[in-house]
């Protein structure tokens, strides 16, 4: 049977109480809500391609909270997190520098965001929900005094 397109998965999602964030043409970006009235991006994210299932896990360090290190020393943060995951069969998918510019400025870049994807392929839609429910729990942005 093929895997659910990203509008079955939304519907599951729902159906399962999560929270949608964003839906792709590849994938479903799931919801933490930070608020009543606020909902951000999770950094968690459900993959429907290529004919398989996926999980997608997005982890970050933030330039201005460590004044002063390297981009590799950045991305080694974000990997710190990325740990728990590769523990469970996550494997490393990409890297990302993300400028986050000063919305009244786009001239002005107010921070840098490093960040480190991790995936999973996932066997069926019953392995999913629980896997994904492990996933939310982990933090995503490295600090100073954590990782």
């Amino acid at each position: 049977m093929p895997p659910p397109t990203p509008q079955e998965l939304k519907k599951l999602l729902l159906s399962e109480g999560l929270e949608i964030y964003r839906t792709l043409v590849d994938r479903v970006m799931l919801a933490d809500r930070v608020r009543d009235n606020l909902i951000m991006d999770s950094g968690v994210s459900v993959l429907s391609q290529d004919g398989s299932l996926g999980i997608r896990v997005v982890f970050r360090a933030q330039a201005c909270d460590f004044q002063g290190e390297s981009p590799e020393g950045l991305f080694g943060h974000a990997r710190r997190l990325g740990q728990p995951g590769q523990l469970r069969g996550y494997t490393e998918a990409s890297t990302t520098v993300v400028p986050i510019h000063d919305p009244g400025d786009k001239t002005r870049v107010l921070d840098t965001w490093y960040e480190v994807a991790y995936e999973r392929a996932i066997g069926d839609a019953a392995e999913l929900m629980p896997e994904l429910r492990v996933a939310l729990e982990w933090p995503k942005v490295a600090t100073r005094g954590g990782t």
